[in-house]
């Protein structure tokens, strides 16, 4: 009879706090948006291809616009040293 009352807190405890998801950055795009959201929670979305369109996009929410630190970007061959 003891036991059921800790079991129920154990059952309640194990309920309550879940997995945590983590935020990925995403696509190809070199810039992101990042929310925050009500309760302390952000999201980041990278669908946005310049800065411009994204500081269109945050206006008027409390959000900011990031570089996306995965995205591929080209790579430009060595000319080798510069003519003096």
């Amino acid at each position: 009879m003891r036991a059921l009352p800790f079991l129920l807190l154990v059952w309640i405890a194990m309920s309550v706090a879940g997995p945590a998801a983590a935020q990925r950055f995403g696509g190809d795009y070199p810039v992101c948006l990042q929310k925050w959201e009500w309760g302390g929670g952000t999201s980041i979305s990278c669908r946005y291809s310049s800065w411009e369109e994204c500081r269109a996009s945050a206006a008027g929410l409390s959000a900011m616009c990031l570089a996306n630190p995965y995205v591929q970007r080209p790579s430009y061959p060595d000319r080798g040293p510069r003519p003096r």
